[in-house]
């Protein structure tokens, strides 16, 4: 579904699953125009981020605490759907947030409950366990 690093229009879906065009959904969190205002927009935004091949964007939204040093997206991998299976806490009143998602592969799925934080008033990804 999901080529490699598609080019843009005001008009290209965004690949995390909302209706909005990609420019007006997670291209603005890439750009850093905007900030994911709560944790699960963040985690759609991270899957935007894994299928356009963003590492600089996820490497940015990773807790200080558990980033890793770099970050080495397999250019084979083509993701090709999200489904948001739960989401607690994680709005604009909460510090912490989960959300578990579904993200399917060409060959395959990634089950995971993934755990959010605020930092300095930003949502970042901390860790996640997956999910059979």
């Amino acid at each position: 579904m999901y080529g490699r690093c598609p080019t843009t229009s005001s008009r290209t879906p965004c690949p995390c699953g909302l209706p909005e065009a990609y420019e007006k959904c997670c291209g603005r969190f890439h750009a850093g125009t905007a900030s994911a205002p709560t944790a699960e927009r963040l985690m759609r935004s991270r899957y935007a981020a894994f299928v356009r091949r963003d590492g600089a964007y996820l490497l940015r939204t990773w807790h200080p605490r558990t980033r890793p040093a770099r970050l080495d997206l397999d250019p084979a991998m083509r993701w090709t759907g999200l489904e948001i299976l739960a989401a607690e806490d994680g709005s604009a009143f909460h510090t912490t947030g989960t959300v578990t998602f579904r993200a399917s592969y060409r060959g395959g799925s990634l089950h995971e409950r993934s755990r959010f934080e605020r930092v300095d008033g930003a949502w970042v990804y901390v860790d996640g366990d997956f999910l059979s």
